[in-house]
């Protein structure tokens, strides 16, 4: 069995054929399905989705990109996280492609999420585009080695993969590695340890080989597991076995909930 680690399966890019994509799930063995909030105003729908879905499980947080929505507080978030589907904070983090004047606000939010998912006792979903040394540095000054959680899509170098892995995280790796050209991805994709992987979509958003370009989902998590597995030299059975050993073991009970 695989799990897609973060995927964005309320957007209506995937909502308006959800049962098409539950189905190709399920045909290509992906068992289980992270849906990650990026606001509060939107987490009704993937809570609906998750309570709905015995395979979907949901996150709760404020994306770094988002600016005209609800900022939220240590203490909502924490009360949002004791919903029985919600396994995760975030999806959190620092954006500075988007927001290249590096804004101490996104910072102040990152620390709130931080905060909140070591009150709760849940790991963080972390997003890092451009702001490696900042996300580090607040990940180390606000302890979030005490939770640990997911850089999710990673895209960085080993260097910053150690790092990361130094602080207890796992690294979650998106249909970027099967890009041609993506060398530092399918480098990290060969050098982390497997009991620290993960896969992932981030679908609707960039979809691998052979569907780059198209609309991502789920079921397409095979095809990243498989271009890692190529890529260790191992079987895709030994990956997506390790990989949702992985799962299972930072967000406890979600595997084994399935099955009862």
């Amino acid at each position: 069995m695989l799990v897609d680690s973060h995927c964005h399966l309320d957007l209506p890019e995937l909502a308006e054929d959800l049962p098409q994509r539950l189905a190709l799930m399920q045909a290509n063995e992906v068992g289980c399905a992270l849906c990650i909030g990026v606001n509060l105003e939107d987490l009704p729908r993937i809570l609906a989705l998750a309570q709905a879905h015995p395979q979907i499980f949901a996150s709760v947080g404020v994306h770094p990109e988002a600016t005209d929505v609800r900022e939220p507080s240590v203490a909502e978030l924490v009360s949002l996280a004791r919903h029985p589907r919600v396994v995760a904070i975030g999806e959190t983090g620092l954006d500075y492609y988007w927001h290249k004047d590096q804004p101490e606000w996104q910072r102040a939010r990152f620390r709130t999420h931080i905060r909140a998912a070591i009150e709760a006792g849940k790991p963080l979903v972390i997003h890092n585009r451009e702001a490696t040394a900042d996300t580090l540095r607040l990940m180390a000054e606000e302890s979030a080695s005490e939770v640990g959680g997911i850089l999710h899509c990673f895209t960085e170098t080993w260097d910053v993969a150690e790092a990361a892995l130094a602080l207890g995280f796992y690294i979650s790796l998106s249909g970027i590695v099967t890009f041609k050209n993506a060398l530092t991805v399918k480098d990290v994709a060969r050098r982390v340890p497997l009991d620290r992987l993960l896969v992932e979509t981030d679908s609707p958003y960039l979809a691998p080989v052979p569907y780059r370009g198209k609309i991502n989902q789920p079921g397409y998590v095979k095809h990243v597991a498989e271009e890692i597995a190529r890529l260790r030299d191992i079987s895709l059975d030994e990956l997506a076995a390790a990989t949702t050993a992985n799962f299972s073991r930072l967000f406890p009970n979600t595997i084994t909930s399935l099955s009862q």
